[in-house]
C-alpha cells in the first residue's frame, strides 16, 4: 500500500473523511512555506496537496494565480519544490504527498528525472491538470510504473461515457471538481455534489475526495457526509496573502494557516458523526 492507501484506510477506519489540504511551495517565500507545510500535519491535515508555481494556471481561480506568481518571484523552481518535500521527509515519513500543477515545468524538466526526483524526495502522487487520459504515455503511465499514484480530476461534465477513460489508469484516488470552472468559487448545490461522488463510486473501488469551493468547516462536515476526502485549497492560500505586508509574511502567516486548518479539521470529524 502506498501512504495515500494507507491514510484513506486510516481515516475510514475512524469514520470519518480525509483532509487534503493545498498549498502553494514558496510562496510567499521558501522558509514560511516550509514551515507551513510543516505545520499542515499538526494541525489536522491527512494528505498535502502540494502546487507547482507555473506561470499559466488554467485551472486555478485568482488567489491560487496570485500565490503562485509570489513564490515564482521569490525564486521558487520545481527543483525548488523537490527540494522542500526532501526537507519535510526529514522530519515526517508517513503524511502523503501530493504535487499539483501543469505539464509544462515536468516537461522542461525531463519526465524520467522528474519521476526519479521525486521518488527521492518521498512524492507520493501526482496531479497533472492538463494531460487528459488521451496523452496517458506522456507522463501517468511512466509515473504508475514507478510507483507515483497518479491522480485525476472528475468534473460534473464527466459523463459516465467519459468515466471509465479517465478511471482507467487513477490511483490514490479520484478528484471531483465540485463545479465547472475555476478554485476558489462557490458550490451551488451540496445535494448534488453528494449524487456525484455516489455516481463515480459505481464506477470504482477507490476514494472519492471533493475539492473546488469548500471554504468553511460546516462545508466539509457536509460534503465529507458523502466523500471520503475534502480539499482544501483556496482559503489556505488566501490566509497567507491576508497576513502579508508590503508582500513580506509576518509572524502571523504560519499561524494563520495552521487554525485554519485546525478549524476545518473540526469539521471533517463531524462530518459522520
Amino acid at each position: 500500500m502506498s501512504r495515500i492507501d494507507k491514510r484513506f484506510a486510516e481515516c475510514k477506519a475512524a469514520g470519518r473523511p480525509a483532509l487534503v489540504t493545498y498549498v502553494m511551495a514558496g510562496d510567499p517565500d521558501l522558509a514560511t512555506s516550509q514551515a507551513i507545510m510543516e505545520a499542515l500535519p499538526q494541525a489536522g491535515s491527512d494528505i498535502i496537496e502540494f502546487g507547482m508555481p507555473f506561470s499559466d494556471p488554467m485551472a486555478d481561480g485568482v488567489a491560487i494565480q496570485l500565490g503562485g506568481q509570489r513564490a515564482l518571484a521569490g525564486g521558487m523552481t520545481l527543483r525548488g519544490v523537490l527540494g522542500m518535500v526532501e526537507d519535510f521527509r526529514r522530519k515526517d515519513e508517513t503524511t502523503p504527498i501530493v504535487l499539483m500543477g501543469y505539464y509544462n515545468p515536468i516537461y522542461s524538466f525531463g519526465v524520467d528525472q522528474f519521476i526519479a526526483a521525486a521518488l527521492y524526495a518521498g512524492v507520493d502522487g501526482l496531479i497533472v491538470v492538463d494531460l487528459p487520459p488521451e496523452e496517458d504515455e506522456e507522463l501517468c503511465i511512466p509515473a504508475l510504473k514507478a510507483g507515483l499514484n497518479f491522480i485525476r480530476l472528475t468534473t460534473p461534465t464527466t459523463d459516465d461515457k467519459r468515466l471509465p477513460a479517465v478511471l482507467k489508469n487513477t490511483s490514490g484516488f479520484v478528484y471531483y471538481v465540485s463545479m465547472n470552472g475555476v478554485t476558489g468559487a462557490v458550490i451551488k448545490s451540496r445535494g448534488a455534489v453528494g449524487e456525484a461522488v455516489e455516481r463515480i463510486k459505481t464506477h470504482t473501488d477507490l476514494p472519492v475526495a471533493v475539492g473546488f469551493g469548500i471554504k468553511t468547516a460546516e462545508d466539509a462536515a457536509e460534503i465529507g457526509k458523502h466523500a471520503d476526502g475534502i480539499v482544501v485549497g483556496t482559503v489556505l492560500v488566501d490566509a497567507v496573502a491576508m497576513t502579508l505586508v508590503d508582500g513580506k509574511p509576518t509572524d502571523r502567516t504560519v499561524a494563520a494557516v495552521r487554525d485554519l486548518v485546525a478549524e476545518l479539521a473540526s469539521g471533517v470529524k463531524r462530518a459522520r458523526g
